[in-house]
Formats: C-alpha cells, sequence, structure tokens
C-alpha cells in the first residue's frame, strides 16, 4: 500500500475559520458563561472522557476556566441513543450560551430540543444530509461543528487496508446502525459500494439496533469463510465497542474500526480522524460563541488529521502476518 504515512489533509474551508485574534485570545471573560455537553456514550467511557479533557484543556487555553467563568453540565445518555432528546430538552431548560454534542443522534437530539441556543457538534459524517446544517460553507441556522466525512476516497482506503493485512477477505461486513446514522450511515455505504465494485469484493449489510443485535450480525458474518467486518462511524458501534472487539476476536474475524481507541482496545486495524483533535479544535467554536459569534457565520470544518494504528497482538492470535511497510508507514504500533 503506498502513501499510508500520517495524514495532514487541509481542511475543506481552510483552518483560519477556527483562529482567534490574538487580542482577542488575550482577554479572560470575568462573566460566567454556561454550556451544555450532550453524549451518547456512558460516562465511564474512558477514551470519550479522554477527548473531553482535551476539550477542556483547549477551552482553558482560550481563557474559559471551570469555577471562575465557566460552567459546564453534562448529560450521558450510556449507550441508549433513545434517551438523547429527552437529555437534550434538559440541557435546554439550563439555559445555556451553547450546546456541545457528539455524533450524528447527540446532534439530532440537540437541534430538534433548540433552533436558537447555538450548537456545536463534533464527529458527524453527514451534516447536511442529516438536515443539521443547510451547506458547509454556510450552515445556515444554529448549528456548525466539525465532521468526519467528506472524505470521499474513505470506503476504498478501508477495505485496501484491511485486504492488505488480510489478503483472503472477499466478502466485507458493514456494520452500522441505521436508526442513529441514517444520513451517515447511506453516506458511507454509497461510498463503500462504489470502492467495491472498483476492487471487485463483495459486501454485506450487516446492520445493527442495539447490543443484543450485535450478537445475530457476527453469527451470519462468521459464516461467511472468506468474511471481514468494516465498522463505520457511528454512535451505536463507539458505545459498544468492547462487544464488537470481543465477538471479532473469537469468531476470527478479520476486521478495520473508524478510530484510533477500538484498536487501542484491542481491534485489529483501525484507520479515520483523530478524535482529540477534533474535540480540541471544537474548542475554539466554543470560545468563539462564547464571545458573540452566531453558528451561522461559522463554517462547518473538515477533519485534517488521519490515524493508521494496528494491533499486532490482535493479528498474532488471528494467525495474520502483518507486512512490515504497513508497520512501518502506520502513525501507531500495537504490540
Amino acid at each position: 500500500m503506498s502513501g499510508m504515512k500520517r495524514r495532514e489533509f487541509i481542511t475543506l474551508l481552510g483552518g483560519a475559520a477556527t483562529a482567534l485574534p490574538l487580542a482577542a485570545r488575550a482577554q479572560t471573560p470575568d462573566v460566567t458563561k454556561r454550556i451544555g455537553v450532550l453524549s451518547p456514550y456512558p460516562e465511564s467511557d474512558k477514551a470519550i472522557q479522554a477527548q473531553l479533557a482535551l476539550f477542556r484543556s483547549a477551552l482553558e487555553q482560550l481563557g474559559w476556566s471551570e469555577g471562575h467563568n465557566l460552567r459546564i453540565d453534562y448529560r450521558w445518555a450510556g449507550g441508549d441513543m433513545d434517551r438523547l432528546p429527552q437529555l437534550g430538552r434538559e440541557l435546554v431548560e439550563l439555559r445555556p450560551n451553547a450546546l456541545f454534542v457528539a455524533a450524528t443522534p447527540g446532534a439530532v437530539a440537540a437541534m430538534h430540543a433548540t433552533r436558537t441556543i447555538p450548537i456545536v457538534f463534533v464527529v458527524v459524517s453527514d451534516p447536511v444530509g442529516d438536515g443539521l446544517v443547510a451547506s458547509i460553507a454556510h450552515p445556515g441556522g444554529n448549528v456548525t461543528g466539525f465532521t468526519n466525512g467528506l472524505e470521499q476516497a474513505i470506503g476504498g482506503k478501508w477495505i485496501e487496508i484491511l485486504r492488505e493485512i488480510a489478503p483472503s477477505v472477499t466478502r466485507f461486513g458493514i456494520m452500522y446502525n441505521p436508526r442513529t446514522a441514517p444520513g451517515g450511515g447511506a453516506y458511507y455505504m454509497g461510498l463503500i459500494k462504489r470502492a467495491a465494485d472498483t476492487l471487485q469484493v463483495g459486501i454485506i449489510p450487516t446492520l445493527i439496533e442495539n447490543a443484543d443485535g450485535i450478537d445475530a450480525a457476527f453469527q451470519t458474518l462468521a459464516r461467511e469463510a472468506d468474511g471481514g467486518l468494516l465498522v463505520v462511524p457511528d454512535a451505536t458501534t463507539t458505545a459498544n465497542r468492547a462487544q464488537i472487539v470481543a465477538l471479532a476476536a473469537r469468531l476470527r474475524v478479520p476486521a478495520i474500526y473508524p478510530f484510533r481507541f477500538f484498536s487501542e482496545e484491542g481491534g485489529l486495524v483501525s484507520y479515520g480522524i483523530e478524535v482529540g483533535d477534533v474535540y480540541r479544535r471544537a474548542a475554539a467554536y466554543i470560545d468563539r460563541i462564547l464571545r458573540g459569534a452566531t453558528p451561522a457565520e461559522l463554517p462547518v470544518q473538515a477533519p485534517t488529521k488521519f490515524d493508521l494504528v494496528i494491533n499486532l497482538k490482535t493479528a498474532k492470535a488471528l494467525g495474520i502476518t502483518v507486512p512490515l511497510i504497513m508497520q512501518m508507514t502506520a502513525d501507531a504500533v500495537i504490540e
């Protein structure tokens, strides 16, 4: 595989949109502001907590300190996406100055709860397709943020990476929850289908709605002698990644995942955005909104950093020998 060095992608509209004048950065507001954080995930999720720590640290660097001039209220859905609408309404009732939300179902729930309070999202695949914004350049309402989509070649990259590691894979299960990622799921499926036709591999829609459906989906996939798994970015798969990674190992299904923390927790290989970078960048938009900007004037930003992470320990357990060139060009190798 060529070109698998650390990716530094230029944003669709330029990183300058998140920058602030130095004078503004130096000013520390004395008035306390309030933001609400809506997360689809369990509060105990260490990876998500690590991303939020980066978000808070970036806010502090911009002059916002909890207990001094900032209050943050959290609501956690615990992996139950059906709870998000109520949790979104609870945050809106607190009358925050802004909402910070993760993933498509979180962003949709927040938007349905308010059309006036500014909302900044992260890790949303298809904000236009999901009706969150009118356009990438001109969001047009009270919602803007940072997408993990917009890279048209991603479907082919996922397939190519897994096939280089596990050449026997000729059919791919594509796992996501159509209820919580209707736009995002369709967005990725379109990209993957086109890549699959070009690369002459088959795809098996492997749809899940909750944790109970994951076991059944894997049993179907495990019956494919040449089957592998491609987990697309989705709040349900992220919330239930421990179960997915464990089943892939037990049933010996080669799998590729969308985020680094899947591989750090035992997944074979992952390729996707550097989530921590997105959370850090989102703090700049929250900062601008707290200082008077509106989401309508803040373009949706594209990802700028992508990670390829390989778990050699998992590969060995699956009887897979990872090509040396892939190990050398990966952003991280877990041994």
